[in-house]
This record gives C-alpha cells, sequence and structure tokens, in this order.
C-alpha cells in the first residue's frame, strides 16, 4: 500500500512528560511565592486596584544565559530601588514568531546553530526563569507553541500573546486556561478590535484538545481568564502610543465593555523599530500618565547590557556578549535612567496629589 501519512514529517522525538520534567527541575518554595506575589501584583496594577507603573523591561529574547542572569541581578537591585512607585518584570522570551524564517528562539534552537535541541532548550529555559524567580524578580514571556505552558507556565507571572498570533483560535482558548494575567497585543496592522476580542474569547470558557502533565492527549475545560489586558504595540499602519490613539484604545475597550487598562510596547512599530526611539516613546506614554491618564498602566522595554543588535551566524564564538540576536534594544544605563525617571515623575505627581 502506498505511504499516506506523515509525508513530509522527517522525524518524532519523544519528550519527557509535564510532570517529569517539572519534578526534575522544581520551583522551590521562595520562587513560588515569588510567582504568586508577582501574578497578584501585576493583576492589581491591571486592573486599577494598585496605583504603581507596571514596567516589563529586558531582552528582546534570551540567548545567553549568562548574559540574561547578569541582566537580572541588575535589575533586581533596580527593582527594589523604584518598588515604591514602579513594579519591575523582566522579560524572558524564548520564544519568537517569526513572519516568515530565522532564529526561533532559545527553546527552538538553543545552541544557535541550527541543530534544534528542543529538550535541551526547554531545560534551559525552565532553569533560567528559576534562576531569575530565585533572585525574588517576577517574570514575563510570550506564549507561542500550546504546548510549551505544560512545561513552564508554573515559572511565570506574566504572558503576552503576540500580534501574529492574537486572532488564533488556539492561542485565545490557551489563554483562557492560563494561570497569569495576558497582555494582548494589537494586530501586526494595528488593529486594536482584533486584541479587544481576543480578550473577550479569553475571558469565556473553553474545551479543547491539549496534553496533560502526565504526557496524554486530553479534553481541556477552562475556566476563563479574567486577568486580559491590551497591549499597544503599533502597527504597518504607524506607532499607536500617541494619546489620540490612546484614546482610541480606550474607546474600543470600553465599547466593549471592559475596564480600559493599557500597556504601551516602546518597541516595534512604536519606535519604528529604531531601538533609540524608545526612550522618546517612554517619556512621551510617561507624560501622559503623570498628565493624569490612568488608563495607561504600564509599559514595555526591550533592553540588554549593551545596545543594538547583532546576527547569529552559526558560530557563537563570534557574538558579542550582552547583545541582542532578534531585535534592537537599549542599553543597561539608557534602561537605569528611564526606570528612574518614570519613578521620580510618578512620586512627584503622587505628592501633588496628597
Amino acid at each position: 500500500m502506498p505511504q499516506i501519512k506523515n509525508l513530509n514529517i522527517d522525524s518524532i522525538t519523544h519528550l519527557e512528560t509535564p510532570k517529569q520534567f517539572t519534578d526534575r527541575l522544581p520551583l522551590t518554595p521562595e520562587s513560588t511565592e515569588t510567582v504568586t506575589r508577582g501574578r497578584k501584583e501585576i493583576l492589581d496594577v491591571v486592573t486599577g486596584k494598585d496605583d504603581r507603573l507596571l514596567l516589563i523591561v529586558g531582552p528582546c529574547s534570551i540567548h545567553d544565559t549568562k548574559a540574561g542572569l547578569e541582566y537580572a541581578k541588575r535589575l533586581k537591585g533596580l527593582a527594589d530601588e523604584v518598588k515604591d512607585s514602579v513594579l519591575v518584570v523582566m522579560r524572558v522570551y524564548f520564544e519568537k514568531p517569526r513572519t516568515t524564517v530565522g532564529w526561533k528562539g532559545l527553546i527552538n534552537d538553543p545552541h544557535l546553530n541550527g541543530t534544534f535541541d528542543v529538550a535541551t532548550g526547554l531545560t534551559m529555559g525552565r532553569e533560567f526563569l528559576l534562576e531569575v524567580l530565585g533572585l525574588g524578580l517576577p517574570t514575563a514571556t510570550e506564549w507561542l507553541d500550546p504546548i510549551t505552558p505544560q512545561y513552564l507556565a508554573d515559572a511565570v507571572c506574566w504572558g503576552a500573546i503576540g500580534a501574529r498570533t492574537v486572532e488564533s483560535q488556539t492561542h485565545r482558548q490557551l489563554a483562557s486556561g492560563l494561570s497569569m494575567p495576558i497582555g494582548f497585543k494589537n494586530g501586526t496592522g494595528g488593529s486594536i478590535q482584533i486584541a479587544a476580542d481576543a480578550m473577550l474569547a479569553a475571558q469565556e470558557p473553553h474545551v479543547f484538545l491539549s496534553v496533560e502533565d502526565d504526557g496524554q492527549v486530553s479534553i481541556v475545560k477552562t475556566n476563563g481568564n479574567e486577568g486580559g489586558h491590551i497591549v499597544l504595540r503599533g502597527g504597518t499602519s504607524g506607532p499607536n502610543y500617541d494619546p489620540s490613539a490612546v484614546a482610541r484604545a480606550t474607546s474600543v475597550l470600553e465599547k466593549a465593555g471592559f475596564e480600559p487598562h493599557l500597556v504601551i510596547d516602546c518597541s516595534h512599530a512604536n519606535s519604528g523599530k529604531d531601538h533609540r526611539r524608545q526612550p522618546v516613546v517612554f517619556r512621551d506614554v510617561l507624560q501622559q500618565r503623570t498628565s493624569g491618564n490612568r488608563n495607561i498602566a504600564g509599559m514595555m522595554v526591550e533592553s540588554h547590557l549593551h545596545a543594538g543588535s547583532q546576527k547569529a551566524d552559526g558560530d557563537v564564538s563570534k557574538l558579542e556578549y550582552g547583545v541582542s540576536i532578534t531585535d534592537a534594544c537599549i542599553d543597561w544605563t539608557t534602561t537605569e535612567l528611564l526606570v528612574r525617571e518614570a519613578r521620580a515623575a510618578l512620586a512627584k505627581t503622587a505628592g501633588a496629589l496628597a
């Protein structure tokens, strides 16, 4: 008989079950407390119960865990310094959606050489999350593959559904069952309505197929996620961080029946993909917030030890330490400056209102 199955499959490799994996790399009691506290504090900020500004800051992607951990240690000190006015969460991104092709992130290709050692990538990713949580620093990531959360989600405090997947039913269903607040980015074209529709879908219960802890393919029924909010990141139509764009997004959310709480991404289309413009966006949004727009709950910033980006060509030895291999980032000195500016401006505003 002719072969009619798996005609385009090269190989299939078994993984540990999620339970075997998380049992091998468990959360400590201290890390569990960081996740619990981080999720609650983030939810309180994005629902308006906490007056602080949420700042989700860190590398576009983690490709070098040594540099990433150095960054995390610096960020923890800064987070403690500004915690009265600013809630700092670290970007810990392991999966990178690609418009066509390219490096898909640490999980998919941890050795940066096209060997696609996913089992090692998952292990490296979880180990890194555990190290960041061990510092007492909340974690944030984008969910791309629908099975990855079974291996990592217990170590994540905030999740994103990205601009390329926000219209996907699979990702909306996934978000409805995740245990952390979820930011839905506007679509790549700039549509805010798509993100509002995703929020609406994800807050409802869903039934879908997934993998449970013992590896069994199962029918999953969710309760819905009430922690959804929109992330404005601009689009092909242009930036959407200015006051008029924020007002339009607020109107879309109100018409959909939501409290209009927004997080604004200072990178991507809002900066024209120019990392040097991130501070411009940041200061504009901060001015809106300190001028009284409490609908702005937070911002995202792509930041690393050193500015810019570099291409990974398969030879890791040629890579510059602490420089992004995906989107260009601002450097640590600029990051410190912006975060401290935010704290000072917010504290001044709070003092004026007191």
